[in-house]
């Protein structure tokens, strides 16, 4: 059973960290029985009109466990409780947890993906979870918006990057593919010709590796820059805060 718990706006523009290491930290806070699968990383709309800090992101984590029920009220404790120790003075937390089975979880994937087109409410928010756990916790509470659609985006499996899962922070500048295979990490070709790399060629990573989020799988995009040697699409960027904001009304 996989378990959805997004998190968004923990922060301010002075803070020292964002709402991706906030999740991230959360991940070593959890039941008995519970493990983290991956952070994803979710980008929302960006507008003039949406109050956000960086670049106007929210963050899922993914969690595996055997048991539901009573489960998902000790996650919104716990998650809470997260909360008031690091969300940011000045900061909108908002928090959404649903599990993979939840009803009106497929209303909610709708509600994600178009809060990467348009700028939704938090009545918005609070009709496409029905059912399901959003809360707010502190501010305007405006980060509910960005947690549900970190949620819905995250359990439609086809949106956002991973910004933990399994060793990737660990990996150093050049791996080869078989080793992120083993590591539960799928290494696509974007080239015009799709060749597959091949288990023995070298990834160069420059540490900074981000799989997408891809039919539910994490999935490293790789461009071949010479006979068995690949780079990863995209790459680290300059930015203060990762993870991290609300599509405000």
């Amino acid at each position: 059973m996989k378990i959805y718990i997004g998190f968004d706006d923990t922060d301010s523009l002075d803070s020292e960290y964002g709402t991706g290491k906030v999740v991230r930290w959360f991940a070593d806070n959890l039941p008995d029985g519970c493990r983290p699968w991956g952070v994803v990383r979710q980008q929302l709309l960006v507008d003039d009109a949406i109050p956000y800090t960086s670049h106007n992101s929210s963050a899922c984590l993914i969690i595996e466990s055997l048991q539901n029920g009573s489960l998902l009220n000790e996650l919104g404790g716990r998650a809470a409780d997260h909360l008031a120790r690091h969300a940011s003075a000045g900061s909108d937390p908002g928090l959404c947890i649903a599990a993979e089975d939840a009803r009106g979880l497929t209303r909610l994937m709708e509600f994600g993906l178009s809060c990467t087109r348009t700028i939704r409410t938090q009545a918005d928010a609070r009709q496409a979870c029905r059912g399901i756990h959003l809360s707010g916790h502190g501010g305007s509470n405006d980060g509910m918006i960005g947690a549900a659609a970190a949620v819905g985006l995250t359990a439609a499996g086809w949106y956002g990057r991973f910004i933990e899962f399994g060793r990737l922070r660990r990996l150093p500048a050049e791996v080869s593919v078989d080793e992120l295979v083993a590591q539960g990490i799928r290494v696509i070709s974007t080239d015009r010709d799709a060749f597959v790399p091949k288990p023995e060629d070298r990834v160069v990573t420059k540490s900074w590796v981000r799989p997408r989020l891809i039919a539910g799988h994490p999935v490293l995009m790789v461009v071949q820059h010479a006979p068995g040697i690949w780079d990863i699409l995209g790459g680290r960027r300059g930015r203060k805060n990762e993870g991290h904001s609300t599509p405000g009304p």
